[in-house]
């Protein structure tokens, strides 16, 4: 790392609920943010769902966002790397964003080390145990036979049946956005077992919405949970020593274990 510089890492804006007002307003809030962590970012990432829903037709991408997708190109042209993770909730962009931004595109963790400390970087979605039923829809969504055919919806009614399902699920999963279930925790659970076959210090993951620093069973590895923006506004910020929780504009409680 260049020194003064730092690496941010964000996740699960969820740009499109509850509405196109709501929606705006926490826009304006991520590009503040933007703005504000471009002045020393030597990188950032943004760790999945930055969208409600996102599906690329052939010549159409939904609607709007037009305020973070150009100040992330414009972040992307002054030579700040820009690294996004596609989520649950957005699994379906492909190559527009990577290619107007100028980003690069992961559906898996990622390592990474940077001043010798190991990262292990990842939306979180459908890792460790338990979730079947997640994990066989996700399979699901992601083959390409899936796709060909939602890509044959008109995207009037594509886009619309879309948000109509993801504001559904919000209704019948936020009671667990609102819960820490300790070691239960399923990506605690996947960071334990991974620690057991290499030492990573940092585990850095969005999905859970809840922010949250966890050390690890090692006793000096963390996993941390990005949180959201819909309510918590959290991101988390690496100056080259350590990696530290915050939050933007609000001053939420961050669950320590």
């Amino acid at each position: 790392m260049q020194s003064g510089k730092k690496i941010y890492f964000a996740s699960d804006f969820h740009l499109g609920v509850p509405d196109y007002q709501s929606s705006r307003v926490r826009e304006d809030r991520v590009v503040r943010w933007l703005d504000q962590v471009s002045k020393d970012a030597e990188e950032i990432y943004l760790v999945g769902d930055l969208f409600d829903f996102w599906f690329e037709y052939k010549h159409a991408v939904p609607r709007g966002y037009i305020r973070l997708l150009g100040k992330l190109a414009e972040i992307a042209d002054s030579g700040i790397k820009i690294t996004l993770f596609t989520g649950n909730h957005d699994m379906w962009i492909f190559d527009y964003l990577p290619k107007e931004i100028g980003c690069e595109l992961y559906r898996v963790p990622v390592e990474r080390e940077y001043n010798g400390k190991k990262f292990i970087i990842g939306h979180g979605d459908g890792l460790g145990p338990g979730d079947k039923g997640y994990k066989f829809i996700k399979k699901v969504f992601a083959s390409k036979v899936c796709q060909w055919l939602f890509a044959r919806l008109h995207p009037n009614f594509g886009i619309g049946l879309a948000n109509f399902f993801s504001r559904r699920s919000r209704k019948m999963t936020g009671d667990a956005d609102e819960q820490y279930f300790g070691n239960e925790e399923w990506l605690v659970i996947y960071s334990n077992e991974i620690l057991d076959i290499q030492k990573v210090d940092y585990f850095v993951f969005g999905h859970r919405h809840f922010p949250m620093e966890i050390t690890l069973k090692n006793g000096s590895s963390k996993y941390i949970n990005l949180g959201e923006w819909i309510k918590y506004n959290t991101y988390a910020v690496f100056d080259g020593e350590k990696l530290e929780l915050l939050a933007f504009e609000t001053d939420p409680k961050i669950t320590k274990g």
